[in-house]
């Protein structure tokens, strides 16, 4: 990729449950994320952060949406829309967003602001399913819900900051989901989302099954966004996450992925790096391999 870099934090923290992954984009970039990125050879210019409110003081259930429940919607409706507008200024400067979480409501606004202007595939690393909406949530947090948002499922259908209509749910692949909630089985089950779990990839593969993940995000559209959750990872490769689930990818499947993603013929446009909780880490190795990973993703080899 010829592109220069824009990174963007994002330090968001009203769409989980668990303090402390707004201090993720600092970890991730204390961990020397735009030193991987000159190393192999890329002109990065950090944008800093997006301002984000805090949740001390106010209400989370004071501005409920229409009908059920999602702590905190507006100030997250707020955040995503500036956001969506900082990512589209990037790429609208010819420079490639890579935007640091922050929980992983903020891909509401990163696909939002990547996909303003073509048909975009969405290729989404997990553990989760994300496709809860405020109806079906078990726990009102938002984090549990941006890519049914994305979708426009339920009362996001019709938003004016979620529901992006250049994303289609044929476009778009969950990768190594290990943990849904029964309505969220369902209304999977209903979309043409193609998901891959963890299941899959122990049968066929990782780079099997991210390969046929690209196949889907990259049929008939114009570009892909890549959302990696770190809590895909086994919790022994990155314990500093809210939600961790056993059972996850090791570090050197994680890499193989993500080498895969680099590959010339795939059109990917825009990165998020999402979930890293630094109260939780251990030494920073969260934070550390994310930055590895998005150096993979973006072309570091070892020869």
């Amino acid at each position: 990729m010829d592109r220069p870099i824009g990174v963007l934090g994002v330090p968001m923290d009203l769409g989980a449950d668990r303090r402390g992954v707004d201090m993720g984009p600092s970890a991730i970039r204390y961990a020397g994320l735009v030193e991987e990125l000159h190393d192999i050879g890329y002109d990065c210019r950090d944008h800093g952060d997006l301002r984000v409110p805090r949740p001390e003081g106010r209400d989370p259930d004071s501005t409920p949406p229409d009908d059920g429940h999602a702590k905190y919607l507006a100030e997250t409706r707020d955040v995503c829309q500036r956001l969506g507008e900082a990512v589209a200024d990037i790429v609208d400067n010819g420079a490639f967003p890579l935007v640091l979480g922050g929980d992983h409501s903020i891909a509401v606004g990163s696909v939002a602001g990547a996909a303003r202007d073509r048909r975009t595939g969405v290729v989404w690393f997990d553990a989760h399913a994300d496709f809860n909406t405020p109806t079906t949530t078990p726990s009102g947090n938002v984090h549990g819900m941006p890519l049914a948002a994305i979708l426009g499922a339920d009362s996001f259908a019709g938003s004016d900051w979620a529901d992006v209509p250049t994303v289609d749910a044929e476009n778009v692949a969950l990768v190594g989901v290990r943990s849904v909630d029964e309505t969220e089985r369902e209304a999977l089950l209903d979309s043409d989302v193609t998901v891959y779990t963890m299941s899959d990839i122990d049968a066929r593969g990782v780079t099997t099954v991210v390969e046929d993940a690209l196949s889907v995000a990259t049929d008939g559209t114009d570009a892909v966004h890549v959302s990696l959750d770190l809590d895909w990872l086994d919790p022994g490769e990155a314990p500093g996450v809210g939600t961790p689930v056993r059972g996850g990818v090791s570090y050197r499947e994680a890499h193989a992925a993500m080498e895969r993603l680099a590959a010339p013929e795939v059109p990917m446009r825009s990165m998020e790096l999402v979930e890293v909780n630094p109260i939780l880490d251990d030494h920073n190795a969260t934070a550390e391999l994310a930055a590895e990973l998005a150096a993979s993703a973006l072309g570091k080899r070892v020869l």
